[in-house]
Formats: structure tokens, sequence, C-alpha cells
């Protein structure tokens, strides 16, 4: 299979998040839009400018261009992820500890503000917050991190040779 056509046939499957998708098909379309996104950084940066504190371009047409194949990126890894005999919904597993991490941080911010205006030491609530702040930053980072490896491990696995729950072997 080729770039283009594994483009082809992930952008033909917008929003499918049946079936499989094989190696081939889901890493020819993600290299394809890593390039694509690269080309359109620079002409983002050539049409816009760039920042000449932070040398920043605007990133508006790769912005554009990203949104546009969010859902395809997404069901193809869905369906790379049932290729290898796992359910989709692991792809969204990171998203859901980034939402509890932010929970967490309101959560730690409305209790720390409670507990300040209810007349304990601003000093010891301060040392307190920063230390279990960066504390669950780490352990933040670490999980993220390896669950972006756990990620990147199940989506390079070979395919499942027969047919499995989510459907038969992808033929091409």
């Amino acid at each position: 299979m080729r770039m283009i056509e594994a483009t082809k046939i992930c952008l033909g499957k917008y929003v499918t998040f049946s079936g499989r998708a094989s190696r081939p098909e889901y890493w020819w379309f993600v290299l394809l839009a890593f390039l694509v996104t690269l080309v359109l950084s620079v002409i983002d940066a050539f049409l816009f400018g760039t920042d000449p504190e932070t040398g920043e371009s605007t990133p508006i047409l790769s912005s554009i261009f990203q949104l546009a194949i969010f859902l395809p990126a997404l069901s193809a890894g869905w369906r790379r992820m049932h290729d290898s005999g796992r359910p989709g919904w692991y792809l969204l597993v990171p998203t859901g500890i980034s939402a509890l991490f932010i929970l967490a941080i309101f959560f730690g911010i409305f209790a720390f503000g409670f507990a300040e205006t209810h007349g304990a030491d601003e000093d010891a609530l301060r040392g307190a917050a920063t230390l279990m702040g960066g504390a669950a930053l780490i352990v933040f980072l670490v999980v993220q991190l390896a669950l972006l490896v756990l990620l990147i491990w199940w989506l390079t696995r070979p395919s499942d040779e027969a047919a499995n729950a989510f459907g038969p072997r992808p033929t091409f």
C-alpha cells in the first residue's frame, strides 16, 4: 500500500469507527498528515510572518488542516486498534486522564481557597499547595508519557492474522 492509497482509504472512511485498518494504511496516513502540517506551518510563517520575540508563526493554515483531518485520524487510529485486537476507545485514555487531572486541579484550587477563606494560615497553604501541585504534575507527566509509549506500541503491533471481534483482516 502506498501513501496516496492509504490517504484515500482513511479519508473515504471519514467517520467510520468500525472495522479494521492495517498498519500501512494507518502509518502512511499519519506520515502524510505530519508532512502536510509541516509544509503548511512553513507557508504560515511566510504568509503571516513570525513574532520577532518568540520566532513563532501564526498557525492558521496548519490549524485548519489539523481540524479537517481530526476525525479521519481518530477513526483510522480507532480501526488500527481494532486490527490489533484492542478496543478503539483505548485511544481516548490519555484524554480522559487529562480531564481528570484538570478536575483535580480545580478541586485543589477550590479546597485551598476554601481553607484560606476560613482562617487557615496563608503561608502554610501556599507551601502545601506548591508541594501537592508539583507532585501531581510530575505524576501526571509520567503517566501521560507511559500511556503515549503504550499507545504507540499498540498502534505498531502486527495485525491479527484471522478475523477478530472487530471484523475480517484488511486485504490491503
